[in-house]
């Protein structure tokens, strides 16, 4: 039986200086959905990453947590590079793009990190990692196929204009080796190109 729905949508950052935080995830891009102040004790900001169902709360005595031990934050992004150059721009200091060399995770802290993205590309195992003024963590994770299990296969969405655009490349690319097999043009490309972004969103294999 299926259960009740259990949607991740807040998380709580522990920071020091909440003005000074709330300027630098503005300062990301990031839509400012609160900024909500109770008396001179109370004070709850939320932020939101674009693209993302789950939003960031900090503030004034809405956590006891001490400031900067957040840690491990992922925000999934389809390309890490084009991601890190973005923040890079805004003026952001982040880690060089990485990977693990065991390929499937990432180690803690900075650990085992190889310079560059994964040598095969492969969707999960590259990172770039950023903290804010408080030393809470952040790292982008590269997802550009998703594991089997890991979305609802009748359910195909995406987050935002450039995960889509990444998605159709990809579609472009793995239709002109399709074109190549088949030995001529395929008139119905709208549909292969339908079918196969489906099923990569499902984790199940490409259309052939």
């Amino acid at each position: 039986m299926r259960t009740a729905d259990m949607k991740l949508e807040v998380i709580v950052i522990p920071v020091s200086d909440v003005d000074r935080a709330k300027q630098f995830y503005s300062n990301l891009g990031w839509r400012l959905d609160a900024d909500f102040v109770t008396g001179d004790d109370f004070r709850v900001i939320q932020f939101t990453p674009p693209g993302s169902p789950c939003s960031i709360i900090f503030g004034k005595n809405v956590t006891a947590a001490v400031p900067g031990t957040a840690q491990g934050l992922h925000l999934i992004v389809s390309d890490v590079e084009a991601a890190r150059a973005e923040l890079a721009e805004r003026g952001v200091a982040l880690s060089d793009v990485f990977h693990d060399p065991g390929g499937v995770f990432h180690h803690a802290g900075e650990n085992a990190r190889v310079r560059g993205v994964h040598p095969q590309r492969k969707s999960y195992g590259s990172f770039a990692s950023f903290s804010d003024p408080d030393g809470n963590g952040w790292l982008f994770q590269e997802i550009t196929t998703r594991l089997p299990g890991r979305i609802d296969a009748d359910e195909t969405m995406y987050s935002s204009a450039s995960d889509l655009a990444a998605a159709l490349r990809r579609a472009e690319a793995a239709h002109g080796e399709h074109e190549k097999r088949i030995g001529r043009r395929d008139e119905d490309w709208p549909t292969w190109y339908a079918e196969s972004m489906v099923r990569e969103q499902a984790g199940k294999p490409l259309s052939s």
